[in-house]
């Protein structure tokens, strides 16, 4: 059965437990930093921007959409994504590669699947993180150092042409999480098979950014940021079109990537990559409203500045 509100489309169909990958504490500390924030943009805000489409040589990595598996690791994995935007962007393009969510899930927090927030995996990713895809190299970035250990699986809402089985099923169990790798894996290219001189870094605060117009500014001068919003039971079910809160419980915090912004039929949204593979959603994307703090998406994001400076971890100057 369908249902349409405005331009959204929702499917019912059978759930999964949706496991928070965000905690309820680190929604909070979101919360009250947009008390406390202003939200004035120094430049004009346009009605259309995509990250993809404004930085041509990066867009291989920004339109990468990754699988958490059964793992709630969302938080290091919107941040490994952002990073890896921001990364390529600020060299120009010369460094288009993955960052590890392996490495920055299992090494920035012992918490790895239960959960995080979205301040740890950037205080890591700045110290120095490695290179890594998806298990099987799926979006084409293979022969990294350390990829993501654990298999795809079909998240929430409709299975479609999704292949992958439901979370909790043969073949994609609940996971614990696995020791920080310490070495590149067996099967990484000779440029890549050294730990230590495979990660890059970046020098400068980590920035932290409250508001539409602000967030919006933050992308437009540096690529993707990292958020979190809290998803109800009306979101598993989403299917595409611009998602607005109307029905269903709280389930609890969830991280992703905002990669843009539009608007449509006079709706203004958000583009937001997510870690629910790419047969998910809007192959892969979901479109939110924005301008009104929608599930809280707009209270606070994170990422590297725009002015970061990047380098091979060894030669970072804090």
């Amino acid at each position: 059965m369908f249902s349409k509100v405005a331009s959204l489309v929702l499917v019912g169909a059978a759930q999964a437990e949706f496991v928070p990958g965000v905690t309820r504490e680190a929604m909070n500390v979101r919360k009250e930093f947009a008390k406390n924030a202003t939200n004035l943009a120094t430049i004009e805000i346009p009605e259309n921007f995509d990250s993809e489409a404004n930085w041509p040589k990066c867009a291989k990595v920004i339109g990468d959409i990754r699988d958490q598996s059964n793992c709630g690791c969302c938080w290091a994995f919107a941040a490994a994504s952002a990073a890896s935007d921001r990364l390529c962007i600020a060299t120009q393009g010369k460094v288009v590669q993955p960052f590890s969510a392996n490495d920055v899930c299992f090494c920035a927090s012992w918490d790895g699947c239960n959960g995080g927030d979205i301040t740890t995996p950037w205080e890591h990713i700045k110290r120095g993180a490695v290179s890594g895809g998806q298990v099987d190299g799926l979006e084409d970035f293979k022969g990294f150092c350390s990829a993501w250990p654990f298999g795809h699986c079909h998240h929430h809402g409709p299975q479609r042409d999704d292949p992958y089985p439901d979370e909790g099923q043969p073949g994609c169990p609940s996971r614990t999480s696995p020791r920080c790798p310490r070495k590149c894996d067996k099967d990484a290219t000779s440029d890549h098979q050294d730990f230590a001189s495979d990660k890059y870094g970046f020098s400068g605060r980590i920035l932290q950014v409250s508001g539409a117009d602000s967030i919006a500014q933050a992308i437009m001068e540096g690529g993707p940021v990292e958020t979190a919003f809290d998803v109800y039971g009306d979101f598993e079910n989403y299917a595409g079109g611009i998602y607005r809160h109307t029905s269903g419980s709280m389930m609890g915090g969830h991280a992703v990537r905002i990669v843009g912004f539009g608007v449509e039929n006079g709706e203004k949204y958000w583009k937001v990559a997510n870690s629910w593979n790419p047969y998910w959603g809007e192959k892969g994307y979901f479109r939110i409203a924005r301008g009104n703090n929608e599930c809280g998406i707009e209270d606070m994001v994170t990422a590297s500045p725009a002015d970061a400076t990047w380098s091979k971890a060894a030669d970072i100057v804090v």
